[in-house]
């Protein structure tokens, strides 16, 4: 076992948490199941692989800005519930 009872029971203390006994037992268990596995990752041979920042590599999504026509007044106002000549009404949020 790599972390103990106690030591949950201390981590739960100082994050101002209160568990069961259950519930320590639970956390006791997965925690160690975690650190495990750690262990496992760790004695993999990483020599000569290059880090990265992600699983799949990333490409950019957003199209290139181009410039077009505007919507222009009319329609920017068209689907308004409320319209006040060239703006839109809104109810009042401060009193």
């Amino acid at each position: 076992m790599k972390i103990s009872k106690e030591e949950v029971e201390y981590v739960a203390h100082l994050a101002r948490l209160d568990f069961n006994e259950k519930e320590k037992d639970t956390f006791t268990s997965q925690l160690n199941e975690i650190l495990m596995y750690m262990d496992i990752l760790g004695k993999i041979d990483t020599a000569g692989v290059e880090p990265m920042s992600h699983a799949i590599s990333l490409t950019n999504a957003l199209r290139e800005d181009v410039r077009g026509e505007s919507l222009g007044t009319e329609r920017a106002l068209s689907n308004a519930p409320d319209g006040a000549g060239e703006c839109f009404r809104v109810p009042r949020v401060i009193e």
